[in-house]
């Protein structure tokens, strides 16, 4: 079922014009795949590229986007479509939010046999267990600092509800200081950091932060 969100005046004397400036909030669907990757790769600083870079033996020919895009396609699996929300204006997806359950580590559970990937190691470290995990909020610049963040920060917390779960955690670069105060303004706080691991493809430098709010 699909949210609706008006952010235009309700004193808009121009219908048309106000039905240009609504945003939709809707479950993404397998043919918004493309635009999810385009988004995703922008939240990412690089680590979307790097991580998509490591599969081109299994997906050859194709670029890192037509990658990111095979990834979301998938089903039965955290990083798809199917855990993602979309914000749609004018029939064009603007914005999107991708979010999972972290299920607490169970009695027998062992680590991966596979020694980690040393550039992503601190991304898979900072985890909080038994939260509602904001893997990746993104929008196209046109179309920020519209409040439009604040309502997927808000759905992500009415599907925590849903779903029993208490808290919300997600991963911000240090030096992405706009979204860390958005972050910070919707209650998350630091609660543990790693340093970014210096590698050509990822344009960051500093700590990337583990943050968690209630719900």
């Amino acid at each position: 079922m699909a949210v609706v969100a008006l952010m235009a005046s309700r004193h808009e004397p121009n219908r048309a014009a106000a039905a240009s400036r609504a945003i939709w909030l809707r479950l993404a669907r397998g043919t918004d795949c493309r635009r999810i990757a385009q988004l995703f790769r922008i939240s990412s600083e690089g680590v979307a590229d790097y991580v998509w870079s490591q599969l081109q033996d299994e997906f050859p020919g194709l670029s890192l986007l037509e990658i990111g895009e095979r990834r979301y396609r998938r089903e039965g699996t955290a990083f798809s479509y199917r855990n993602c929300l979309v914000a749609e204006r004018a029939g064009d997806v603007v914005g999107m939010m991708h979010a999972f359950a972290i299920e607490p580590p169970g009695p027998e559970q062992t680590q991966d046999e596979e020694p980690p990937d040393p550039v992503l190691q601190p991304y898979a470290e900072l985890e909080a267990p038994g939260s509602l995990y904001i893997a990746g909020i993104a929008l196209l610049p046109e179309h920020r600092a519209q409040g439009i963040g604040t309502m997927l920060l808000a759905a992500a917390r009415q599907k925590a509800h849903r779903m029993g779960t208490g808290e919300l955690s997600l991963l911000c670069l240090e030096s992405n200081t706009g979204a860390r105060r958005l972050y910070e303004r919707e209650g998350f706080r630091v609660v543990d950091r790693r340093p970014v691991v210096p590698h050509p493809m990822i344009h960051a430098a500093g700590d990337v932060l583990l943050m968690a709010a209630p719900v």
